[in-house]
C-alpha cells in the first residue's frame, strides 16, 4: 500500500486533507480525503470524448491506510506458502533421486557383458530342457534322479522339481531371464542406439581442413568446387547439404536403424515364447478307431493367461486309423482320418492327418504323434467276431509289443487253471499265435482271411483295430514368434548396410574432402576414389560449356 507522500507525488494536482488529531471513530487507521475532478471534467479543459458528466461540483475519494499489523490470515498464508515451498523442495529432491536411479539402472542393464551372460544362461537352460524329460509326473523324476544315487554326484529330483525344470520353458527362472534380457535390450536401445541415430541424422559441418584430413579417407581436389562435388555425390545416392564453403553428405542411414529393429525383433520372439508358455492349452489322447472325444475334455491350461477358445466344444471322431510299412516290415507312416462336429452334430471339417501334416481348426492344432493297438477281432469256430483288447507289454527300448488272450474251455472241470490261446503283435500287419501250452503255432495277417487250427479250434483273425495318438494344443504365441523371427532376419540383413559420411571444405580453388564408414571401409575408399575421379571430368565439361556460350555470344 503506498504512503500518503507517494500518493501525492503520483497525483500532484490533487489536494488531500488529513485530520490533525485521530478521530475517535478511527482509532486504528488514518483517513485521507482527496479532492478529485468530476468524472466529466478533464481538470481544466472541456469534457473528454466518450465521458458523460455526472454532475456539478467536486467529488471526494477516501483512501484508507492501516496502521495495525497484517491480519492473522496473512500470516497463515505465509506459513502455508512456506510449507508449499518446502514440499516443492522435497518433491524436487525425490525427482532428482528418481532420475539418478533410473539413469544408473539403465547403465547397468545396457552393459554388454551382462547381456552376453543373460543370453548364455538362457541357452544353457534351453539345452538343459532338452536333456531333462519335460512334463512327466513327479514319480518319474524320483526314479530318474534318486537321492541315494545322485546324477554327477549332486543332482537329485529336488534340483529338478524345486525350480520347475520339469517344465523348463514356463519355469519362473527361465521366464525371469527372458524378462531381464528384454530389459537389457530396451535399455541398450534407449541409451546407445537411439542417440547414435540422432547423431547420424544431424547435419555436422566442419570448418577446418585439418579436421577433415583426420578422417579415415581424405583427399584434396585442386581447381574444384563443392557444388560440383555435391552434384556427383547426389548422383551416387548421397544426401547432400551445404552451408557456405562447407559440405556434408551421408547415405545408408537405414543401417543405423537396423540394430534397433534387431532389438525389437528379439523382444518379439521372447514375448511370443512367454505368451506360449503362459497362455496356451495342451492335451494328449489315445483314441481307438471308431470312437470320438470332445476337445475341451482333454485340454489343460499351461499358464495364468490361458483363455479357452470356442473350438473347445468341438467333437472329434476317428473314422479310420491305418499304417504304411517299409519292405523290411518297419512302420513308415501312420494316418488318422478325422471328422470334426459342432454342437448341432454338423460336420464342420474332415481331414486325414499324418506326422508333420496336422489339422488346424480355429485356434486348435491336432498333431499325429503316436499309435497303438486297441483290439483284435477274431472268430472261433465260426462264432463271433469277438473283440479282444490288446495290452501293451513292457519291452526295453522304443519297440512296441502288444498281447491278448483267448480263453478255451478245459475238458477237465476239476482243474482250476485257465488255458487258452495267446496272441502277440508288434504292429497291425501280423499276429503271432501260441497254443494253450505256450507253443508257437503260426502267424496270420488280419487281411488274409486264412483260418488256423489251434487245440481243435478254428481261429480266424478278422481285423486289427489300431488307436491313434493325438496331441492337441493352442499356442497364441506362434504368430508373435514368427513375426519376430521374420523381422529379425530382415533387420539383420539391413544392419550390414554401411553408413557413410562425407565432409568437404572449399579452400580457395581447392576442395578438401574426407569421410568415414562404419562398415565396408575398403569398399568405401574405392567408391570415393571412383567418385572423386569424376570431379575433373565434370569441371572440364563445365568449362567447355562456358567457352561455347562465350563464343556464341
Amino acid at each position: 500500500m503506498p504512503s500518503p507522500t507517494c500518493y501525492l507525488i503520483l497525483n500532484p494536482s490533487r489536494t488531500c486533507h488529513r485530520p490533525l488529531l485521530p478521530s475517535p471513530r478511527l482509532p486504528a487507521r488514518l483517513r485521507v480525503s482527496c479532492d478529485v475532478p468530476r468524472q466529466g471534467s478533464d481538470g481544466g479543459g472541456g469534457p473528454k470524448r466518450g465521458v458523460i458528466p455526472t454532475g456539478a461540483g467536486k467529488a471526494k475519494k477516501q483512501v484508507v491506510f492501516f496502521d495495525a499489523a497484517p491480519p492473522v490470515a496473512q500470516r497463515g498464508g505465509e506459513e502455508e506458502e512456506g510449507k508449499v515451498e518446502a514440499q516443492t523442495k522435497v518433491d524436487g529432491a525425490a525427482v532428482r533421486f528418481l532420475r539418478r536411479a533410473t539413469k544408473r539402472t539403465l547403465s547397468v542393464l545396457s552393459n554388454l557383458p551382462l547381456a552376453i551372460a543373460e543370453m548364455s544362461a538362457i541357452a544353457g537352460l534351453m539345452a538343459l530342457g532338452t536333456v531333462i524329460d519335460q512334463g512327466e509326473v513327479p514319480s518319474h523324476y524320483f526314479e530318474q534322479f534318486p537321492e541315494d544315487n545322485p546324477v554327477f554326484g549332486f543332482i537329485t529330483w529336488r534340483w529338478i522339481l524345486t525350480p520347475g525344470f520339469d517344465h523348463m520353458f514356463s519355469s519362473p527362472v527361465f521366464l525371469g531371464l527372458l524378462a531381464l534380457l528384454a530389459a537389457s535390450l530396451m535399455a541398450c536401445t534407449f541409451t546407445t542406439q537411439l542417440p547414435m541415430v540422432k547423431v547420424a541424422k544431424r547435419w555436422s559441418f566442419m570448418s577446418s581442413g585439418g579436421s577433415i584430413k583426420k578422417q579415415s579417407f581424405s583427399e584434396s581436389l585442386p581447381r574444384a568446387s563443392i557444388q560440383d562435388l555435391g552434384v556427383i555425390l547426389m548422383g551416387a545416392g548421397y544426401e547432400v547439404f551445404t552451408k557456405g564453403p562447407s559440405l556434408y553428405a551421408f547415405k545408408g542411414l537405414a543401417g543405423r536403424y537396423a540394430p534397433i529393429g534387431v532389438h525389437v525383433a528379439m523382444i518379439f520372439v521372447m514375448a511370443g515364447a512367454t505368451l506360449s508358455a503362459t497362455g496356451s492349452f495342451k492335451g494328449s489322447v489315445d483314441v481307438p478307431q471308431g470312437l470320438n472325444f470332445v476337445i475341451g475334455d482333454i485340454m489343460k491350461p499351461k499358464g495364468i493367461f490361458s483363455v479357452a477358445p470356442d473350438a473347445f466344444n468341438t467333437e472329434v471322431h476317428v473314422n479310420r486309423f491305418y499304417m504304411e510299412y517299409y519292405d523290411s516290415g518297419e512302420v513308415s507312416q501312420f494316418y488318422s482320418d478325422l471328422s470334426l462336429f459342432d454342437l448341432d452334430g454338423k460336420e464342420v471339417m474332415r481331414k486325414t492327418i499324418k506326422v508333420n501334416d496336422p489339422l488346424r481348426y480355429g485356434a486348435i492344432t491336432i498333431y499325429q504323434t503316436d499309435w497303438g493297438f486297441s483290439a483284435l477281432q477274431v472268430k472261433k469256430n465260426g462264432e463271433g467276431p469277438f473283440n479282444l483288447a490288446m495290452a501293451s507289454l513292457k519291452q526295453s527300448g522304443n519297440k512296441k509289443l502288444y498281447g491278448t488272450f483267448l480263453p478255451l474251455e478245459d475238458p477237465d472241470p476239476t482243474k482250476s487253471s485257465v488255458k487258452g490261446i495267446s496272441m502277440l503283435a508288434r504292429d497291425l500287419q501280423s499276429i503271432v499265435l501260441y497254443d494253450q501250452d505256450g507253443k508257437f503255432v503260426g502267424v496270420r495277417r488280419p487281411s488274409s482271411k486264412l483260418p488256423i487250427e489251434i487245440n481243435g479250434n478254428e481261429i480266424l483273425i478278422e481285423d486289427a483295430i489300431g488307436s491313434t495318438g493325438l496331441d492337441l494344443k493352442t499356442d497364441p504365441g506362434i504368430p508373435v514368434v514368427y513375426a519376430g523371427f521374420g523381422a529379425l532376419m530382415l533387420t539383420t540383413c539391413i544392419s550390414y548396410l554401411s553408413h557413410a559420411q562425407l565432409w568437404a571444405l572449399q579452400d580457395g580453388t581447392t576442395v578438401v574432402v574426407g569421410g568415414k564408414s562404419n562398415r565396408a571401409k575398403i569398399e568405401f575408399s574405392d567408391e570415393m576414389n571412383r567418385l572423386l575421379n569424376k570431379v575433373p571430368e565434370l569441371i572440364s565439361v563445365n568449362e567447355k560449356t562456358v567457352d561455347n556460350k562465350s563464343s556464341t555470344a
